[in-house]
């Protein structure tokens, strides 16, 4: 076998060991300068807006459409769901946990009733963000919480969305030849009691961020390797 062949399949072998070896090696962290820095000086902080145009539209709509409950703004998903930490509650943190909620619908306990995002039309989305929503619509629908995908430029009008999210129930048949039942003090609810008392009060999730869960850092995965969708 010629030499120069011998020699350049050498050099084939030792490219393929170099690309195995950059492929499995772990991404690389921050470094030890980039830690000691100070986290206002290097990133100086400025307020801007929580919410968008649309947005503020919307939650003008929900804030008309439901006098008496709590509307709330950009509320991460980790703020009102929680999930066994069998697992990594890191991992879980990084993969939904810290996408926020647009608006959620909440009753004076504070109990989640409802979400709605606010995207813009169809197709003028990203792939990422269609994923991104996609996985946060079947987390809701996990744990039983309705969610309302709005068009940023046709939002619904305050009686649409009153019945999309607290639609009428049904009257129920009533017999006109049965005569109600008169109904005696034991019958009627204490009405000196305040609504709100009568709720069952739970408190949500120890904190935003879990901090106080030893759940161990999570690896970062790799460009080559595959992330749960």
């Amino acid at each position: 076998m010629p030499v120069w062949m011998i020699a350049a399949l050498i050099a084939v072998v030792v490219a393929l060991g170099a690309a195995v070896v950059l492929r499995r090696r772990p991404a690389a962290g921050p470094s030890n300068d980039e830690r000691r820095l100070d986290t206002v000086v290097a990133w100086p902080p400025a307020a801007t807006r929580i919410l968008t145009s649309a947005e503020r539209q919307a939650y003008s709509t929900l804030e008309r459409a439901l006098p008496g409950y709590m509307i709330l703004a950009q509320v991460p998903l980790a703020r009102f769901l929680k999930v066994p930490t069998r697992y990594s509650y890191t991992e879980w943190l990084r993969r939904l946990g810290t996408q926020c909620a647009d608006l959620v619908v909440c009753d004076m306990a504070s109990e989640v009733l409802a979400v709605i995002n606010v995207q813009p039309p169809a197709g003028a989305e990203s792939e990422r963000s269609r994923k991104r929503l996609n996985r946060m619509a079947r987390v809701l629908k996990a744990a039983g919480i309705p969610m309302h995908v709005w068009t940023d430029n046709a939002l619904p009008s305050v009686e649409a969305a009153r019945e999309m999210i607290m639609p009428k129930p049904a009257a129920p048949a009533t017999d006109v030849r049965s005569k109600p039942a008169r109904a005696t003090a034991a019958d009627q609810p204490d009405r000196a009691e305040p609504a709100d008392e009568r709720v069952e009060m739970r408190e949500p999730p120890p904190s935003t961020w879990f901090d106080e869960f030893n759940t161990g850092p999570a690896p970062l995965l790799g460009n080559g390797d595959k992330r749960e969708r």
